[in-house]
């Protein structure tokens, strides 16, 4: 009997997530989520589309509002849906599991993958440009380069979540 209402005592406790983000990791991810790797690689391709300076002033500033927009339909959703998992949530909510489901695996396969190649593609070719001056640097270089501070930067994030103890 006793055993009995401790297993249902253990079942009728709510399963919350414990807070861990101070107030720097907020800071450098929502800095991080606004600036992106695109403010390195996107301001030249403007600037050649546009032929003017000004015009490309202009082409940012538009859309620095719609990403301002967007951030607020974002602050919207987290007033109204208060549950954790963003995205995942607000489907969840919205069109159930099977949709929530399949955005979380685009972004786990598809979206996440693809954006750090392309920093770490980024990344490589500023690194390089300077020993190839004259020239841009040859593909296969950058592409290795690239495929190295992705193992990298994935065995060092290993590393610090292991050596951190839990709480």
């Amino acid at each position: 009997m006793v055993a009995d209402m401790d297993d249902e005592k253990k079942h009728d406790e709510e399963i919350t997530l414990k807070p861990k983000m101070t107030l720097i990791n907020g800071i450098t991810v929502i800095v991080g989520s606004i600036i992106g790797s695109g403010i390195f690689v996107s301001p030249s391709g403007v600037l050649k589309n546009t032929g003017s300076v000004n015009v490309s002033l202009l082409v940012w500033t538009i859309s620095g509002v719609f990403s301002m927009v967007g951030a607020y339909c974002y602050a919207e959703l987290g007033t109204m849906i208060r549950k954790s998992g963003a995205d995942y949530a607000y489907i969840m909510e919205t069109f159930g599991p099977f949709m929530a489901f399949i955005r979380l695996w685009i972004e786990c396969m598809i979206v996440r993958p693809c954006s750090q190649a392309i920093v770490a593609l980024t990344f490589s070719q500023y690194v390089m440009k300077p020993l190839f001056v004259d020239c841009d640097p040859p593909d296969n270089a950058a592409r290795l380069l690239a495929a190295c501070c992705i193992c990298k930067s994935k065995w060092v994030l290993i590393c610090v979540k292991l050596s951190i103890p839990s709480a």
